[in-house]
């Protein structure tokens, strides 16, 4: 029997999300959503434990972006999701990242009606942040969609 790929699609981000308190012209903003029965604190577990290929993408962006001091690790928190320090979390909405040189940008994991929503908010900062981001975003969008489609794999 063919195995059924999860239909990602790109969204708006939920009226309810938290991330609306931040965003502002000209920030970057984006979301992806799946089906999936999935909490917030559990897809985003999901999405921060990145495939092997990912991996590789990040040592990459290590190497490169070491010699221009910017954080690869995020800062020291009580509570972090890969790299990311939790920020805020609700019953339907986790919210973690950081304030970086070049950038500050947050990711919100948003699951309501069994559907589950990652988006993106970045603020550059500089010249810097904005060439970075052009730079990563075919990366960041491979790695967002791939995230969405392991949560819909692993329904509860």
């Amino acid at each position: 029997m063919p195995r059924h790929k999860p239909q990602v699609t790109a969204s708006e981000l939920p009226a309810d999300s938290h991330l609306h308190d931040r965003v502002a012209p000209p920030d970057f903003l984006d979301c992806y959503s799946v089906s999936s029965d999935a909490t917030p604190r559990r897809a985003a577990e999901i999405i921060t434990d990145f495939p092997g290929w990912a991996r590789f993408l990040l040592l990459i962006r290590r190497a490169v972006t070491a010699p221009f001091g910017l954080s690869n690790d995020g800062p020291d928190a009580p509570d972090k999701l890969g790299p990311f320090p939790v920020e805020l979390e609700t019953t339907s909405e986790i919210i973690a990242g950081f304030n970086d040189r070049h950038l500050d940008f947050r990711v919100s994991v948003f699951a309501h009606n069994d559907r589950v929503s990652l988006a993106t908010w970045v603020h550059p900062h500089n010249i810097g942040g904005r060439l970075y981001l052009k730079a990563i975003l075919p990366f960041h969008i491979l790695i967002a969609r791939n995230a969405l489609r392991r949560v819909a794999a692993q329904q509860r």
